[in-house]
């Protein structure tokens, strides 16, 4: 185990599985006790134990609906007591609810601007508070390709872009108190939700990612583990003169064979 993050707390929302997972494991691994909200408590209670057994760090998990302003401000005042602080915020909660627009519900677009935008905006607001009165912080807001364009996600690839540009705008604000913002926008991960798509779709999961990884300058598809890595530099302080950038973690340039 490193160092890097040693004595500080790391909350990562949505970090039960997947990416979120793999982001807590990362801190972790560096020294950095963990939070983890999700509103599967019985995954992210799973995943709290996991982490705190392998590196000996404190690790709790919490049911938060990111959208609920009072569950989140609650949320956050018990990790900074139970945890002694609150130096690091990864907004990486998500869903989708894919659909082509002439199909697409009003809940389909409500349920994906609420955990995505409504939560980052949320948990940020709630975390500042903290963060500027210790005159530290670090943000990542996690982003996807989809916010250039993807065809049967209007709500999420708006959600995507909106996050971008609330990512430009709190680094503006926030960095006169020592609080860098930053964005990663993963493109093709190879997690749960992704192969929960590919079968939605009727495609085996393993033939879509072969599929998706030709048009990958990589020639593969990512991991979790790429995109951890890469939030993790973000808010660690060799990255300190870093923020209000957007940073695809995706492979490369997308080809066309």
């Amino acid at each position: 185990m490193g160092n890097r993050f040693a004595g500080r707390t790391a909350v990562v929302t949505g970090g039960g599985g997947g990416i979120g997972r793999e982001t807590a494991a990362t801190f972790a691994r560096d020294g950095a006790n963990v939070a983890i909200l999700d509103l599967d408590i019985a995954t992210a209670q799973a995943a709290a134990e996991a982490i705190a057994a392998e590196h000996g760090v404190k690790a709790m998990a919490f049911e938060c609906d990111v959208a609920d302003p009072a569950r989140v401000d609650a949320t956050f005042d018990e990790i900074v007591k139970q945890l002694g602080g609150l130096d690091i915020l990864v907004n990486n909660a998500g869903v989708t609810r894919d659909n082509l627009i002439f199909k697409m519900q009003e809940d389909d677009w409500d349920t994906v601007m609420n955990v995505h935008l409504r939560g980052a905006f949320v948990c940020s607001r709630a975390a500042q508070r903290v963060m500027v009165d210790n005159a530290y912080g670090k943000i990542v807001n996690i982003s996807s390709t989809s916010a250039l364009g993807n065809r049967g996600q209007v709500n999420y690839s708006t959600a995507k872009a909106g996050l971008q540009g609330f990512t430009r705008t709190l680094a503006l604000e926030l960095g006169r108190y020592n609080i860098n913002v930053n964005c990663v926008a993963p493109g093709f991960i190879d997690t749960e939700m992704t192969r929960a798509s590919a079968r939605r779709r009727g495609f085996d999961p393993e033939d879509f990612k072969a599929e998706r990884a030709k048009n990958i300058a990589v020639r593969r598809v990512g991991k979790p583990e790429d995109v951890a890595n890469v939030v993790a530099f973000l808010c660690s302080d060799e990255a300190g003169f870093v923020s209000g950038q957007i940073v695809y973690v995706s492979g490369g340039p997308e080809t066309r064979r």
